[in-house]
């Protein structure tokens, strides 16, 4: 709460002019924050500061959200760095040059990382994240995919695209709003995400493309990307269609160079396409930017590139949106800078690392099975044993909200709703001794929920299926 003033308080005047007013005072006048309409009279900006952060203490903690795989820690320089940036568009290549180099740079790492052929300029993009640079590089494909079937004289009017049914929600978005078939290849058995051969029989002359998912978002698993190009080699060769890829790595992108080097997946294997990736997850950005890779120029259809004419600059432009904040994509090249190669590896083999203690340490506990132990991604997604019956994973999700942590509880799609997980997602800013203390939260309320002498009462619909990936 901010102090009063040695000569008493600020009376805000109507106009918002009262800046150093209390917020206990004015919470009296205010009766409640305005909820649904601007209200007449302004606070301030302190008083406003302070009403809203009273509020904002009724938030998780981000430190202690174990759901997400967006960034919750950054460097205080970074975040100072963003701060005297934020009034930066990117849009404005024209009036924030620099700025633009800065994304210039950016997008030649990356794809540099990536394995992108050639010396020119890479192609790309940065984005608002992941989500959007998945739908760019959907569209590049489907433009791709119609240019073709025109130049052979067939018909244009049945897109389809191939993809497990584990694919993150932009994928389902893309599919419905440029009206595209989404072939979703169901999960079977212990085959919890798309290989190879159950790619191969959804793909016919129609599909636009294969979509690879380095990082599940269920359990943090790659899809062998390396076997479902080797099968499309083999399908071209034999005389079907010749599909491209795109390596949906949100996560993946930013870990896999760099925790797994000997993993082959990206740009390296001829077939593969174009690639998306999230800043803001293991690029160790904040919210929001991601990154839209192509191969090479021909890869991206010009005629999807507008150029623009705005503020005395004409620009090319690929993207769903217009203006957005350029901090973000400074915050990116700042770490690159910051940690370079050998950081970033440092970081994320960290992450793996302590993903495999947590994963250890569950397997131990009794009642738990695991299904991926953060090898991969530093995900570690687990399961009750068969022969628990007196509660479930959504029971001890709610017991570990009670002190804090926020571990999502949900059941796994078609063909697997059987199954219902608990998945931790280590990040940066996770140490071994917060993974400790929360392992000693998870074991006393094992503890607890083992020694029940009967069922717990059955949860809500809401609360068994809140999770949304």
């Amino acid at each position: 709460m901010s102090s009063t003033a040695a000569g008493g308080p600020t009376r805000p005047t109507g106009n918002g002019a009262g800046v150093d007013s209390p917020a206990l005072i004015r919470e009296e006048e205010l009766v409640g924050l305005p909820r649904n309409e601007i209200p007449q009279q302004g606070t301030g900006t302190r008083v406003a500061y302070d009403l809203m952060t009273n509020e904002l203490l009724l938030d998780g903690s981000a430190r202690l959200n174990l759901a997400t795989f967006v960034t919750t820690w950054m460097p205080p320089d970074a975040c100072r760095l963003m701060a005297e940036t934020a009034d930066k568009n990117m849009i404005d290549k024209d009036e924030y040059p620099q700025t633009a180099e800065f994304e210039r740079r950016c997008v030649n790492m990356i794809g540099r990382l990536w394995h992108a052929p050639g010396e020119a300029d890479v192609t790309g993009c940065s984005t608002t994240g992941s989500s959007e640079a998945a739908m760019l590089g959907g569209l590049a494909l489907k433009w791709l995919w119609r240019a073709r079937m025109k130049a052979a004289g067939k018909p244009t009017d049945r897109p389809n695209l191939v993809l497990g049914v584990n694919v993150q929600v932009c994928w389902d978005k893309f599919c419905r709003y440029w009206d595209v078939e989404p072939r979703l290849v169901p999960m079977e058995g212990d085959r919890l995400h798309l290989t190879a051969a159950s790619a191969l029989t959804y793909c016919d002359e129609n599909t636009i493309g294969v979509v690879a998912v380095l990082g599940s978002t269920f359990d943090g698993s790659y899809e062998p990307v390396g076997e479902i190009c080797a099968a499309l080699d083999e399908l071209a060769a034999s005389g079907g269609p010749d599909i491209p890829v795109h390596v949906d790595a949100a996560s993946g992108g930013f870990v896999a160079p760099f925790s797994q080097p000997e993993l082959v997946w990206d740009f390296a294997l001829p077939r593969v396409h174009s690639i998306n990736a999230s800043g803001h997850k293991y690029g160790l950005v904040y919210p929001g930017v991601g990154w839209a890779i192509w191969r090479d120029a021909a890869a991206l259809p010009r005629d999807l590139v507008f150029d623009v004419n705005y503020l005395g600059g004409s620009m090319p432009t690929f993207a769903l949106n217009f203006s957005r904040p350029g901090s973000e994509v400074l915050a990116q090249y700042f770490m690159f800078l910051a940690l370079g190669q050998d950081g970033y590896a440092d970081v994320q083999r960290s992450s793996n690392r302590i993903a495999g203690h947590i994963a250890s340490e569950i397997a131990s506990m009794g009642p738990y099975r695991t299904l991926t132990d953060g090898s991969e991604l530093p995900v570690v997604a687990f399961a009750l044993a068969s022969d628990v019956a007196n509660y479930t994973v959504f029971d001890v999700s709610a017991r570990l909200r009670e002190f804090g942590w926020l571990v999502p509880a949900y059941t796994f799609p078609e063909n697997r709703q059987d199954l219902s997980v608990l998945r931790v997602v280590v990040r940066a800013g996770l140490t071994t001794d917060m993974a400790d203390l929360f392992l000693a939260d998870l074991r006393k309320q094992t503890d607890s929920l083992q020694s029940l002498d009967g069922p717990l009462p059955n949860r809500r619909p809401e609360e068994r299926h809140s999770f949304k990936h």
